[in-house]
C-alpha cells in the first residue's frame, strides 16, 4: 500500500463510515423497535402473537416491492438527495406508529389493521436505504477493503440493540405523559433522530469521489483511477445490463442465501425480548439481557470482516458463520435454563452478524454501475422477504404450539439451506484483487 492509497482510504473511512453507522443505527432501531414496544403494546392494542408477527413482517413486503426502483433512483439522482428523502419519510412514519389507536378510531379500521397499514407505509418509506448505502460504498472503496468497511457500517445493526434495547426499556416506563403510554413515547422519541439526520445527510454526504473537495487532487485521482480500473476489470469478464441482472442465476442464488441469513436475524430480533421475558425478568432487565447476543454480534462483524479481507476469501467466510448461527439457534431450543439458553443465542449472534458484511462482497465483486444498484437491490429485497416470513412463522407457530421451539428450529433450517446454496455458487477472487492498468 503506497502513501497516497493509505491516506485516501483513511480519509474516506473517517469522513463517511462513522456518519453512515449513525444513520443505519437509527434506521435499524426504527425498524425493529416494534419488538421492544410489543412487551406492552400488544396488550394495549389487543394483538395476538400471529397478528404481531404478521404486522412486524409486512414491513418487508412493501420494502420488497419498492427496493429496486428506489435504488435505481438513488443511482440516478445521487445518494445525498435520495437518502435524505428516505430518512425524512421513514422518520415521520416511524413516529406515526405511536398513534395507531388514534388512527384506528378516526378511520374505523381497528387497531390490528391500522398496525398493518403503518408498518406497510414504513416499508415503502425505508425501501432502498440499506442497498443504497451498500451501492454507495462501492463508489468509494476498492473491493479489497469492502468486507471490513461493510462490517463497520453494518455493526450498526447489533449496536442498535446493544444501545437501543436498554433505552427502549427505559422509554417503556414513560407512562401517562400527555396521555400516552410508554410504547407510544418510544416510537415518538426514537423517530426524531431520523428526521434531524435527513437534513444533515443532504448537506454532508458527497455523491462521488470526483466531487470530494475534502480530498487532495492526488487522492481524488488515485481513488477515481483505482475504482475505474476495477470496474473495467469486471466488465471485461461480463458487462451486465439492468434487465440481465434481474434474471441472473447468481443474483437469484445470492438472494436465496440472503433470505436464510435475514430469516435468522429478524426472526430472532422481533421475538427475542418476548423469549427473554419468559425468564421472569421485569421489562427493563428483559431489554438489557436481550442485548447480549448483539454485543457478541458487534465484535463478530468487525473481526470477521477484517479477517475475510486479510485472507482474501469470501464463500467459506459466509458459510461458516451461517453454520454457527444455525447451530446456536437450534441448540437454544434444547435448554430451559435461562443462562444456557442465552449462551446458545449469543453463539447464534456471532454467526448471524459475522456472515453479513462478507456476504455483500459476493455481488459487488462482479456487478458495477446501474447493474450493481439493481442487483444489490434485488438481493436485498428478496432476502428481506424473510423479514416477513420469519416473524410471521414464529408468531403463528407460537400461537399454535405455545412454544417458540418450532419457530427457532425453522430459522435454523433456513440457515442450513443458505449454507448449501452459497457453497454451490461460483466466486472469482481475482476480481477483488488490485488490478493492473487495463488496455484502452
Amino acid at each position: 500500500m503506497n502513501s497516497v492509497e493509505a491516506a485516501t482510504i483513511a480519509k474516506v473511512t473517517k469522513r463517511l463510515v462513522p456518519f453512515l453507522i449513525v444513520c443505519y443505527f437509527v434506521a435499524y432501531l426504527d425498524r425493529v423497535n416494534v419488538g421492544f414496544a410489543a412487551l406492552t403494546m400488544n396488550a394495549d392494542l389487543g394483538l395476538s402473537q400471529t397478528a404481531f408477527g404478521f404486522g412486524a413482517g409486512i414491513f418487508f413486503i412493501a420494502y420488497f416491492i419498492f427496493e429496486v426502483p428506489s435504488n435505481l433512483l438513488l443511482e440516478r439522482f445521487g445518494a445525498r438527495k435520495w437518502i435524505a428523502r428516505i430518512m425524512l419519510s421513514w422518520g415521520i412514519l416511524s413516529g406515526l406508529m405511536a398513534f395507531v389507536p388514534n388512527i384506528a378510531r378516526a378511520t374505523g379500521l381497528g387497531n390490528e389493521y391500522t398496525f398493518y397499514l403503518v408498518r406497510v407505509l414504513l416499508g415503502v418509506a425505508e425501501a432502498g436505504f440499506f442497498p443504497g448505502i451498500i451501492f454507495y460504498l462501492t463508489l468509494w472503496f476498492p473491493a479489497e477493503y469492502r468486507a471490513r468497511i461493510v462490517g463497520y457500517f453494518m455493526a450498526a445493526i447489533p449496536l442498535s440493540t446493544v444501545i437501543g434495547a436498554p433505552v427502549s426499556g427505559i422509554l417503556l416506563y414513560l407512562h401517562g405523559g400527555l396521555g400516552l403510554a410508554g410504547w407510544q413515547w418510544l416510537f415518538i422519541i426514537e423517530a426524531v433522530p431520523a428526521v434531524v439526520l435527513s437534513v444533515i445527510v443532504f448537506f454532508y454526504l458527497t455523491d462521488r469521489p470526483a466531487d470530494a473537495i475534502w480530498l487532495s487532487a492526488a487522492e481524488r485521482d488515485w481513488l477515481d483511477q483505482r475504482l475505474t480500473l476495477e470496474r473495467r476489470q469486471r466488465e471485461t469478464v461480463h458487462q451486465f445490463t439492468v434487465t440481465e441482472v434481474l434474471f441472473n442465476g447468481r443474483v437469484i442464488g445470492l438472494s436465496l442465501v440472503y433470505f436464510g441469513a435475514v430469516a435468522t436475524n429478524y426472526g430472532l430480533s422481533f421475538f427475542l425480548p418476548q423469549i427473554v421475558k419468559t425468564f421472569g425478568l421485569n421489562t427493563f432487565l428483559t431489554t438489557v439481557v436481550s442485548a447480549a447476543p448483539y454485543v457478541v454480534g458487534v465484535i463478530a462483524m468487525v473481526w470477521w470482516g477484517r479477517r475475510s479481507d486479510r485472507v482474501g476469501e469470501r464463500r467459506f467466510h459466509t458459510a461458516v458463520p451461517l453454520f454457527i448461527a444455525a447451530a446456536g439457534i437450534a441448540a437454544s431450543t434444547a435448554f430451559t435454563d435461562p443462562t444456557l439458553k442465552m449462551i446458545a443465542l449469543c453463539v447464534a449472534g456471532f454467526g448471524i452478524f459475522a456472515c453479513l458484511p462478507v456476504f455483500w462482497t459476493l455481488p459487488t465483486a462482479f456487478l458495477s454501475g446501474a447493474a450493481a444498484a439493481a442487483g444489490i437491490a434485488v438481493i436485498n429485497s428478496i432476502g428481506n422477504l424473510a423479514g416477513f416470513a420469519g416473524p410471521f412463522a414464529m408468531g403463528w407457530i407460537k400461537d399454535q404450539t405455545g412454544s417458540y421451539t418450532g419457530g427457532l428450529l425453522l430459522l435454523s433450517g433456513l440457515g442450513i439451506i443458505a449454507i448449501g446454496i452459497v457453497m454451490t455458487l461460483s466466486h472469482d477472487d481475482a476480481l477483488e484483487r488490485a488490478p493492473a492498468a487495463l488496455p484502452e
